[in-house]
């Protein structure tokens, strides 16, 4: 039996449940899962993988309490806001997930109108992406989604490029939806079912899609093509999206960043590299020729567990990284590993932060000196990494989505979009639906 080892809230939510090694790697583990405990069976030695005994397996929906039980909005006054623990961080407003229709919620991304200027919050649902209007942020308009193009998946993925949506899922046979985002600016009776105006079907399912918004690019990953390594799109326009090759070679890449690199290493410069977080290592990968992308190097640490995510500081030296099984595996802390990638032919671990909870790391990004967090159990965790050439880090705030506790467990928030001019902030959680934070108290 060979599937995909995806470690998202999903994977090890049953009282059984069955993981094997991962058809496009040789280094997976077996994880059995059984109604009264778990059997494990994993790689000997200090390295090995282990369940900690403060982990909690659960089922995506056990133990949360009804979402009527907590505000919609809500100052942070002595370290709560209204029942959500935060520090810096103010509840602005919520949206429950019956609201739009769905059971659980995933991804989320945000687009700004150039032309009105109002920001509108994109949040993935099982169910298909929802659109949400917070020009009044205290007072969200849901104004309906595109619903999913094949079936119901708790994976979801969306990115922006020139005014326009572009939509994965690991639902089978979903492809690429394209949806134009100016239809936002007028919808007569919200909420409403949009259909999309375009549909790539290069591939089925994808685990996650990547956009290089310099270049006009696209970049699908953990697809049924490729060995699940990087499928190229061409989606200079948006509603007519052309396949333009792919790259094979380091197999399965769950997640990644693509850039026209500016960065401190001239021998690149202008390049458009790809950084793959590909399950156990990093790879760097020159895809500015698609029909013949080079492989520039790749990196692995110890104790991984799931290389998952990560994104380059602003000066384009420093790739954060999150792992997503390594709490799980080795019992520690929130882990955030840092590279320095001023020389791309050889990076090198520079340094590692660990948080003071043992939730869960998910997706992080960077805007200016801050990195944002989405921490599973934690919910959103703001990292300053003013100091990162020292390996100085520090939690500089926090928003817990996720009340009932910080264990290592895969409840939460699944992603975070700090990229408004606003200052306001997009959380999607999974049991919770969509929340908007700002910086207040």
């Amino acid at each position: 039996m060979s599937a995909f080892i995806k470690a998202d809230p999903d994977m090890l939510q049953a009282k059984t449940l069955l993981v094997t090694f991962n058809k496009f790697s040789t280094m997976k583990l077996i994880i059995v899962a059984a109604i009264g405990g778990l059997l494990l069976f994993g790689c000997a030695g200090d390295d090995g993988f282990r369940i900690p005994e403060n982990a909690q397996i659960t089922n995506e929906n056990d133990s949360i309490p009804a979402p009527v039980q907590y505000p919609l909005s809500a100052q942070c006054v002595n370290g709560s806001a209204g029942g959500f623990a935060c520090r810096g961080y103010n509840l602005i407003s919520r949206v429950e997930l019956g609201t739009m229709g769905a059971r659980t919620g995933n991804d989320c991304w945000g687009w700004t109108d150039p032309t009105t200027g109002i920001e509108y919050a994109i949040m993935g649902l099982d169910s298909g992406t929802a659109f949400i209007d917070i020009s009044d942020p205290a007072n969200p308009l849901y104004l309906g989604k595109v619903p999913t193009q094949t079936s119901a998946s708790s994976w979801r993925d969306v990115k922006v490029y020139n005014n326009h949506a572009f939509i994965v899922s690991e639902a089978a046979g979903h492809g690429m939806q394209v949806f134009d985002l100016t239809r936002l600016r007028d919808v007569p009776s919200p909420p409403t079912n949009f259909s999309a105006n375009a549909l790539y079907t290069g591939f089925g399912n994808a685990h996650n899609i990547v956009i290089n918004e310099n270049s006009g690019y696209a970049y699908a990953v953990g697809t049924n093509t490729f060995d699940g390594g990087p499928h190229f799109i061409n989606i200079q326009n948006p509603v007519d999206p052309q396949p333009a090759g792919g790259y094979a070679m380091d197999s399965y890449s769950h997640d990644a960043q693509v850039v026209t690199y500016s960065g401190p290493d001239s021998n690149h410069l202008g390049s458009e590299i790809l950084i793959g977080s590909n399950e156990n290592e990093l790879v760097i990968v020159d895809i500015t020729d698609k029909s013949n992308p080079q492989r520039i190097a790749t990196v692995s640490y110890t104790q991984t567990g799931y290389t998952h995510q990560g994104w380059f500081t602003e000066d384009q030296r420093y790739f954060i990284v999150g792992d997503e099984l390594d709490e799980l595996a080795f019992g520690f802390n929130s882990r955030t590993l840092i590279f320095d990638l001023s020389d791309l032919e050889n990076p090198v671990l520079s340094s590692e932060y660990y948080g003071t909870t043992t939730a869960i790391d998910h997706n992080g990004y960077v805007k200016g000196n801050l990195y944002f967090l989405s921490n599973y159990t934690r919910g959103l965790t703001e990292i300053d990494i003013t100091g990162i050439a020292n390996g100085d880090l520090y939690e500089s705030g926090y928003f817990d989505t996720y009340p009932e506790t910080n264990a290592a467990s895969f409840n939460g928030a699944w992603s975070v979009f700090p990229y408004f001019t606003s200052g306001n902030i997009v959380i999607s959680d999974i049991n919770l639906g969509f929340f908007l934070v700002r910086r207040g108290n």
